[in-house]
C-alpha cells in the first residue's frame, strides 16, 4: 500500500477514535473503539514515516485533515456548533500545511 493511502488511513483512523471519546462518555464500551482507533493510527503513521514521507507534511496533514473531518463530524453525529470562525480556523489549518507542503518540496529538490 502506498505512503498516502496508509496516511488516509490513519486520519480516519485517528478521526474515529477521537468521535469514539466523545461517545465513550455516554456509553463507555466506545472505549475499545477509541484505543483501537489510536493505536492503529499512530501505528500507520509510523509507517507512512517509515515509507519515506518527510514528518512535518505526514503530520501536517494528518493533524489537519484530522481536525477538519473531527469538527465536520462531531457538527453532524453530535449536534456540536459549526461557527465561521471554526470554519476561518481549518482554513487556516489547512493553509499552514500547504506551505509546509510546498516548502519541504522547494527544500528537498535544493
Amino acid at each position: 500500500m502506498n505512503r498516502w493511502a496508509l496516511l488516509a488511513v490513519a486520519i480516519v483512523s485517528e478521526v474515529v477514535g477521537t468521535l469514539s471519546l466523545r461517545a465513550a462518555l455516554e456509553h463507555p464500551a466506545f472505549f475499545a473503539l477509541v484505543a483501537l482507533g489510536y493505536v492503529v493510527a499512530f501505528w500507520l503513521l509510523s509507517a507512512v514515516l517509515a515509507a519515506g514521507m518527510p514528518v512535518g507534511v505526514a503530520y501536517g496533514i494528518w493533524a489537519a485533515t484530522g481536525v477538519a473531518l473531527t469538527a465536520v463530524l462531531a457538527t453532524l453525529v453530535f449536534h456540536d456548533p459549526f461557527t465561521v470562525q471554526i470554519g476561518c480556523g481549518i482554513v487556516l489549518v489547512v493553509l499552514g500545511v500547504l506551505l509546509v507542503e510546498t516548502g519541504s518540496r522547494v527544500r528537498a529538490s535544493s
